[in-house]
């Protein structure tokens, strides 16, 4: 269940210029754009810190990192950040309107995932990957998602099924508009509530993992199509209708497509 087109519209693009350190209009809405001394000032000036309390900054700080980690996040789903490209966590940041630091721990965040790549005196690259690889991580959520799914088709009551109809249509409503990224989340959305029925983190926290990989664009890779995203939505919602009417034949059949058919 992988995301597909790309956003509509023109969007400014994380090209090479991004290692310049050539400043580019806005990827990051501007509630993101905290962290500068005007916002530091405006946290002294509501009184929000005291001497009973402990330094701000560092708070700041962590929801920044967190709140880029994720605008990058969404940019490789995007593939505004290109596969082989080196891009500076100083340029980054003049394009976030936020200081190299969280830019830079977010990277780092991504390279342990194997997002990116380090390169030292330069900056981080993003990986390169090919069709085996994402063909190796369907097959390994597969092997760990699908007999998961047809256990709980057999266990878990209609009325918990229902409950993740917003779920479901979410992966709809962002597939209808080409935004990979927000696919790509309420993709994952849908997916972790369904695992999590089975009541172990563990695997709701790998299973996850590999998903979020799984998402990240090919080298030279095709941009999926609109009608792609809305067809991968469209199972998920004819699952839950299978789920619903405890249709187990139904259910088997989807899940397996759903895992073989597409990338996942």
């Amino acid at each position: 269940m992988e995301q597909g087109s790309a956003r509509e519209g023109v969007r400014q693009p994380y090209g090479p210029d991004a290692y310049a350190g050539t400043p580019a209009a806005g990827r990051v809405p501007e509630q993101m754009r905290v962290g500068r001394p005007q916002d530091m000032e405006m946290v002294r000036a509501r009184g929000e810190h005291t001497h009973s309390e402990p330094p701000a900054p560092r708070v700041i700080r962590h929801s920044v990192r967190g709140q880029i980690l994720q605008a990058l996040r969404a940019a490789l789903v995007d593939g505004e950040l290109t596969p082989g490209q080196v891009y500076s966590a100083p340029a980054l940041g003049a394009r976030f309107g936020v200081s190299a630091t969280p830019v830079r721990e977010a990277m780092q965040q991504l390279a342990t995932e194997g997002a990116v790549e380090v390169v030292p005196n330069r900056g981080f690259r993003v990986s390169e990957r090919g069709p085996r690889e994402l063909a190796e991580l369907a097959e390994v959520r597969a092997l760990i998602e699908v007999p998961v799914m047809l256990r709980l088709a057999r266990t878990v009551p209609a009325e918990r099924w229902s409950a993740l109809r917003p779920l479901a249509d979410a992966t709809v409503t962002a597939a209808a508009v080409g935004d990979r990224a927000s696919y790509a989340e309420c993709d994952r959305a849908f997916h972790r509530a369904v695992l999590t029925l089975a009541g172990n983190e563990q695997l709701v926290t790998i299973a996850d993992e590999l998903h979020r990989r799984s998402q990240w664009p090919l080298v030279a890779g095709p941009a999926t199509r609109r009608a792609d995203l809305l067809a991968d939505a469209a199972e998920h919602t004819a699952l839950l209708d299978a789920l619903i009417a405890q249709d187990l034949t139904v259910v088997q059949a989807l899940v397996r497509e759903h895992f073989t058919g597409a990338d996942g």
